[in-house]
């Protein structure tokens, strides 16, 4: 087994800097990597990452900030190859980019495309967990779903698993001020935690201060292992096993 970034944001197709990423990546012993989506454009753009690397895939959603802009040309990304999962979709009431009325109703016609689709829902929620879990409630939760980067607790975490999702755990694990979120990560089953940079965005303890890359999540499930009290070599082989079921990820390319 090898590590999986399930999330991360890689740069374009045609820049230098996407191969050197993918190949440190791989040089690391991280083999996988779902490159999201958080725009149509932008999701376009992954898509074409995707298509170039083996061993890399690649999401089609529209971030809360940008719900404002609507969802034309989605679906049509949603029957490539590629495209693994509807996302990253879901509410963020930190900063309010586009009004909470429209970020509900653009969530909930994410969950509607993942439920006619047939694909993984990836949700990105802050400070709106109560509403993101009544969106979902009401709309169905497809199967399967993540919460990416999650940042909740035990509570949170606990409304989470019995709703059938996956928590996916960033380098926030690593903050020395994430006591809450190494609880939740606690009380989550190995076999609904995974793993992930949200590169660049994140970098875990010791790297803060510096743009993440896909080459750290080792870092993350070290911390993530060190949190559930499992070795770090299961880790590795759960959270890699756990995103291939989710996503149907095929071989790596090695």
């Amino acid at each position: 087994m090898a590590w999986t970034d399930q999330h991360c944001h890689l740069p374009p197709a045609d820049t230098p800097k996407v191969v050197e990423l993918v190949d440190e990546a791989r040089d690391a012993g991280v083999t996988r990597l779902v490159t999201v989506g958080t725009t149509v454009d932008q999701s376009r753009r992954a898509l074409e990452v995707a298509r170039r690397f083996a061993g890399v895939w690649a999401t089609a959603g529209v971030h809360p900030h940008d719900a404002k802009d609507g969802l034309d040309g989605l679906e049509e990304l949603l029957g490539e190859p590629e495209i693994v999962a509807v996302g990253e979709c879901g509410l963020d009431y930190h900063y309010d980019h586009s009004p909470r009325s429209v970020q509900r109703d653009v969530f909930a016609a994410q969950i509607e495309l993942a439920h006619r689709h047939g694909l993984p829902l990836v949700i990105h929620t802050r400070e709106a967990w109560d509403d993101t879990f009544a969106v979902l409630d009401r709309e169905g939760v497809p199967e399967p779903t993540v919460f990416h980067c999650f940042t909740g607790g035990p509570d949170e975490a606990t409304a989470a698993l019995e709703r059938g999702a996956f928590l996916s755990f960033s380098g926030i694990v690593t903050f020395p001020s994430a006591d809450e979120l190494r609880a939740a990560a606690a009380v989550t089953p190995l076999e609904r935690i995974l793993v992930e940079t949200d590169s660049p965005y994140l970098a875990p303890v010791p790297h803060r201060g510096k743009p993440n890359r896909p080459a750290l999540v080792p870092v993350v499930g070290a911390a993530v292992a060190a949190a559930v009290g499992r070795e770090v070599d299961e880790v590795e082989a759960a959270t890699t096993a756990n995103a291939v079921a989710v996503y149907g990820l095929g071989d790596s390319g090695d």
